[in-house]
């Protein structure tokens, strides 16, 4: 028999001696089981010690600070403009993941201003907000809107609701809700109850039992507070307001005015009078 080697033939291999391709499987498998023990050890020790970096791991009650810090940065930015605060707004319905439901909440801040001065207020308030939320006023759909980055994906957005009124919002983006429900400021009281309840004898309305109360940190101390109640569907004139303080807006359906550090907010444009008292943030 011939000692040459056929083209294309390879030679058997010898049992005693496994093929380097079996070496370098094994070899693999053991690193990828490795791998996979030490990829659950860290998550493991990530998810119990770790603080949260990315919005979807921080929930709805984690971003509150953050959402309270900005709310009062935007009063402190309005100064003495005629504003209060709107009750926060917890909305279900969103996804985090796509296996996993999530909420957000909103907190505004709503602004009377003279009809044709709504960019103004908006840019005003812009180049007072910090400088590294980065605030800037652009258009959009043919109406001036704001936008800041308040960090931790916390988002502050202000836009034109109507003639001579602005509407501020700071939103916590999409999260996983916490099992208690947010609404750590957003509390009964009556801290500014004289002032509301002077309005609410002008207008012939009996006293409100249980105003809500929201308040928000001022950025160098004290709080922006805001006390609101609904005062009843029956047509009123709101003239009746004039004696009680100085006028900041005028109008059919809506009149603020200043009595010392507080505004006075009546807003009778909706299916119900509205009264607020808020006092803001000084300097």
């Amino acid at each position: 028999m011939s000692g040459a080697v056929q083209a294309g033939y390879a030679p058997p291999t010898r049992p005693d001696r496994p093929t380097g391709g079996r070496r370098r499987l094994r070899w693999l498998v053991a690193a990828t089981a490795a791998w996979a023990v030490l990829l659950a050890g860290l998550t493991w020790w990530s998810v119990r010690h770790d603080p949260p970096t990315v919005k979807e791991q921080r929930t709805v009650g984690q971003a509150v600070p953050v959402l309270t810090r900005a709310a009062g940065q935007v009063v402190a930015a309005l100064g003495d403009a005629a504003w209060a605060f709107t009750p926060p707004v917890v909305e279900r319905g969103c996804r985090v993941t796509p296996l996993a439901d999530g909420a957000s909440l909103n907190q505004g801040v709503d602004v009377l201003v003279p009809a044709g001065g709504e960019r103004e207020a908006l840019e005003r308030v812009a180049r007072r907000l910090p400088a590294d939320w980065r605030a800037g006023v652009a258009p959009e759909a043919g109406s001036p809107r704001l936008r800041a980055d308040a960090g931790e994906f916390v988002a502050v957005d202000g836009r034109v609701v109507a003639d001579g009124r602005v509407r501020f919002s700071v939103d916590t983006g999409c999260r996983r809700l916490d099992s208690t429900v947010v609404d750590a400021h957003l509390l009964p009281g009556r801290p500014l109850g004289a002032e509301l309840d002077a309005a609410l004898r002008a207008l012939g309305r009996p006293v409100a039992p249980d105003p809500e109360e929201v308040v928000a940190p001022c950025p160098a101390g004290g709080v922006a507070r805001t006390v609101r109640v609904a005062a009843g569907a029956d047509p009123v004139s709101l003239a009746a307001l004039k004696p009680l303080g100085a006028a900041m807006v005028d109008r059919t359906e809506e009149y603020a005015y200043r009595s010392g550090s507080v505004v006075v907010l009546a807003d009778a444009g909706g299916d119900q009078l509205r009264l607020s008292a808020s006092t803001g943030c000084a300097g």
